[in-house]
């Protein structure tokens, strides 16, 4: 075991190896990231205790472990955790999400929303749904596969429009902002020309909600996001690195092109998913990892942390959206309340740093 000092700090930070692996160990890292763990598994429990039905919260922690009643399990697991657990993976979607772009264009303003993925897949989700007289919107496989689609296509026309001998991070958010300009007109477009009824079923939706969610919803999310959030931290390795700019990264041995594709190719099908199950819920990408980056004071956004937040985030505005507004709102509309003017600080900020 090894220290190494951070220029101009006074705490001493433990270099940890094992076999090829080694890393800095930081302990208010950890002790971050779980009391974070923590939150967010008090907050998800608190969401489902509270209802027309309040259960007491040890009750709602014992019958998820499989301890409580059967009144108590029913309410639990059948008719609240289909849509607290959709809540927690499309947070967690989202966050590593919006950490994985703003650390690939090394600029806080990138995220899914501004790059116009949640844009392209919403309006390839609400060409299906209008197109499909609203029969995609119970359909579990039908407007999934359009957000990803869609998703995935508008990142990658994102991507090449960016592209000019290599990836610049302000290049990326201008073009980002004029294709979701683009894809949001689309969108308008859509509902103008759609029945009456069938845009009264995608505007809920296109304001992002959990409401009336499924387990096979749940299921069909959660694994799709555990197998991209397995090849993003088997990858992540390599995106510290490329911090230090692409001929360190090279003369390390780190293929940043190839990283820099796979990264940003997981961050644009998270985005997908989260759109698919949840609706494009605002701001959350953008949100979760600068918080998380000042309260555990490290220089990029951690990326299980940021996921973390964000489903601390999602989960907490639903709960507000259920319980303290009037007439059980869509979760969007708190997460925006939230994250705009989050925003205009990013922004205000950013222009006070400029020099003149």
């Amino acid at each position: 075991m090894s220290t190494s000092h951070k220029t101009g700090a006074d705490d001493l930070h433990a270099g940890v190896r094992i076999g090829g692996w080694s890393w800095v160990w930081r302990p208010w890292l950890v002790l971050a990231t779980v009391l974070l763990a923590v939150a967010t598994f008090l907050v998800f429990c608190v969401s489902i205790a509270i209802g027309d039905f309040v259960i007491g919260l040890p009750a709602v922690i014992s019958t998820i472990f499989g301890q409580g009643e059967r009144v108590d399990e029913f309410v639990v697991m059948d008719l609240r955790m289909p849509r607290a657990l959709v809540g927690l993976v499309v947070g967690v979607a989202l966050g590593i999400s919006g950490a994985l772009t703003q650390s690939i264009a090394r600029n806080a303003l990138a995220s899914p929303d501004v790059l116009g993925i949640t844009a392209g897949a919403s309006a390839t989700a609400i060409f299906v749904v209008t197109t499909s007289g609203g029969a995609a919107l119970g359909s579990s496989i039908g407007l999934p596969v359009a957000a990803l689609a869609g998703g995935l296509g508008t990142g990658l026309l994102v991507y090449f429009l960016a592209w000019n001998k290599g990836i610049d991070g302000f290049r990326l958010i201008l073009i980002g902002v004029a294709v979701s300009a683009v894809m949001t007109a689309l969108t308008t477009w859509l509902l103008v020309l759609a029945d009456i009824r069938d845009v009264a079923r995608a505007q809920s939706w296109l304001v992002g909600s959990l409401d009336s969610r499924s387990w096979t919803e749940v299921w069909t999310t959660l694994w799709i996001t555990i197998a991209l959030v397995v090849v993003v931290l088997a990858v992540a390795f390599h995106l510290r690195p490329m911090h230090f700019g692409d001929d360190v990264a090279a003369g390390l041995g780190v293929r940043h092109s190839l990283v820099r594709a796979v990264l940003l190719l997981c961050a644009v099908l998270l985005a997908g998913v989260a759109v698919s199950a949840a609706g494009p819920v605002p701001f959350v990408a953008l949100v979760a990892p600068q918080i998380t980056t000042r309260l555990l004071r490290t220089p990029v956004p951690p990326l299980v942390a940021s996921g973390l937040f964000g489903a601390l985030l999602l989960i907490g505005s639903d709960l507000i959206a259920r319980q303290v507004l009037p007439n059980d709102l869509p979760v969007g509309i708190v997460t925006a309340m939230i994250g705009g003017p989050f925003l205009v600080y990013l922004l205000v900020r950013a222009n006070v740093k400029r020099p003149a």
